[in-house]
């Protein structure tokens, strides 16, 4: 179950161009089971009409303070009392210089006054408002207060500018949030490795054998070990990811690579998952030049030779062994081949998934899993994979560690 399920989160949007993004946001909130109701600033409404907001949230949209229907259906000090959290996407440097002034001027500043609710903001502005000596007094006062600040990234904006101030991506706030409600840190003190993503055998010097494996799983626990405290080292294969927050990355192509860094890591690791989709043979020989098509010659024939088994060899160690965690990326008979794959290769737990259903596995951000270990085995249901990630490592460290959020 998703740590937003039954959530009421009131989404205030203010005057901007990001505006449009927030529409998507209520989908990504109402996908984690959040109930969503939205209030809109005047300057909001110029840039999105809230009709769209009403569509998509199935509850009317709040807009005006002084509103004699809203009041007799559910005023705004009800309003204020039913959120559990309030989240402004995109917070304006207005919006923010009105809440740091503790103005009730409209709807959404006079219901962040009368909430108790914890405070959200994701900043949306240009660069220079931004930066400006003002605007960042009102954020360190907002935050002073309680509020959280949910960015703003950095990049290309909608004036030509390049720079802070632009609105997170809904996914990006929709995980921070989710990082929010996250226990507590169920790590801390300890050192964790995770391998991530596919890895890549040369045939030549412009092909190669790979997957599919995108590395989103792999990235996303690195970032919720992280955020439970622990130390963590990220040994990616060839992706196209960010590094996750405090989290010490180190990039790999070959198996052989990421097997080398592996057992470095883990001379000093208390937890090793192996969350990467390893290549399981190599060319034999590597040619030196391009492999070309020869004119009568519709055939030819490929040597493989197995490569290393990386989560075993780490799992088999005689002397600084850590606490070993599989995956099991299969298309059929899951849960069999898991547990055989745990008892054959001596690992502590290995997590299940059929990367053969579109709704999850290489390349959805969405997932669902079985935990499997000697205690025997415990689905966890389909969601976002950086809040699977989470619901991980609180599993793994309550049996690796007796810890638990």
């Amino acid at each position: 179950m998703s740590l937003l399920a039954d959530k009421r989160i009131l989404l205030g949007v203010t005057g901007g161009i990001a505006a449009y993004k927030s529409a998507d946001l209520v989908r990504r909130l109402q996908d984690q089971g959040a109930r969503v109701r939205v209030v809109m600033t005047a300057g909001a409404q110029e840039f999105v009409r809230p009709l769209t907001f009403q569509a998509l949230s199935g509850n009317p949209v709040h807009t005006d303070l002084l509103d004699p229907a809203a009041e007799a259906a559910m005023g705004h000090i009800e309003l204020a009392k039913w959120a559990d959290l309030i989240l402004i996407a995109p917070a304006s440097a207005s919006c923010m210089a009105r809440l740091a002034a503790g103005m009730a001027d409209d709807l959404l500043a006079t219901l962040c006054l009368a909430s108790e609710a914890p405070l959200h903001l994701a900043p949306a502005m240009n660069q220079a408002m931004w930066r400006h000596p003002a605007t960042q007094a009102n954020a360190q006062t907002l935050q002073s207060r309680g509020a959280t600040l949910l960015g703003p990234g950095a990049g290309s904006q909608a004036c030509g500018d390049v720079g802070p101030g632009r609105m997170l991506e809904p996914l990006e706030i929709v995980e921070q949030l989710v990082s929010a409600a996250a226990p507590a840190q169920v790590l801390k003190g300890k050192r964790v490795t995770i391998t991530a993503g596919p890895t890549r055998e040369a045939l030549d010097p412009v092909r190669y054998l790979s997957n599919h494996s995108s590395g989103k799983m792999g990235f996303a626990i690195a970032a919720a070990a992280a955020r439970a405290g622990a130390d963590v080292t990220l040994i990616a294969g060839p992706v196209r990811l960010d590094t996750p927050a405090d989290v010490n990355r180190v990039d790999v192509t070959s198996t052989n690579e990421m097997l080398a860094a592996a057992e470095q890591a883990a001379d000093t690791a208390d937890l090793f998952i192996s969350a990467a989709a390893v290549v399981d043979f190599r060319p034999a020989v590597i040619a030196t030049q391009k492999i070309k098509k020869e004119d009568g010659n519709d055939s030819d024939v490929l040597q493989l030779v197995k490569n290393p088994d990386i989560v075993a060899t780490i799992a088999g160690r005689k002397h600084k062994r850590p606490f070993t965690v599989g995956f099991a990326a299969e298309t059929e008979k899951v849960i069999e081949h898991a547990k055989s794959k745990l008892a054959r290769k001596g690992l502590d737990m290995i997590v299940a998934n059929d990367v053969s259903d579109p709704q999850g596995g290489f390349n959805s951000d969405h997932n669902q899993v079985v935990v499997i270990d000697q205690g025997g085995e415990q689905a966890l249901p389909a969601a976002l994979k950086t809040e699977l990630a989470t619901q991980l490592i609180s599993l793994i460290a309550d049996r690796a560690f007796g810890k638990s959020g």
